[in-house]
């Protein structure tokens, strides 16, 4: 049987900066509402262009996180 399971869930952010820059911010926004951050991984970047200028750096990432489920009565119990 497993230890862990872990589920994986798609965010996408913005950055006038860098791709980087919008990877950490999804990932820090994230943190707030979910444990247990594990892994990201960049699936897909892409930019904005505006008068021929970068305007916008986008960020799409895979992010794995614990799962813990719903809570069962054993666990209501502990």
């Amino acid at each position: 049987m497993a230890d862990s399971v872990y589920r994986v869930t798609e965010l996408v952010d913005t950055s006038s900066t860098s791709w980087e820059a919008a990877a950490k911010s999804a990932i820090e926004t994230a943190a707030k509402s979910l444990r247990d951050l594990r892994v990201a991984e960049v699936v897909r970047q892409d930019v904005t262009i505006e008068n021929g200028k970068v305007s916008t750096y986008r960020v799409r990432l895979n992010v794995s996180f614990k799962y813990e489920g719903a809570p069962t009565a054993a666990r209501r119990k502990k």
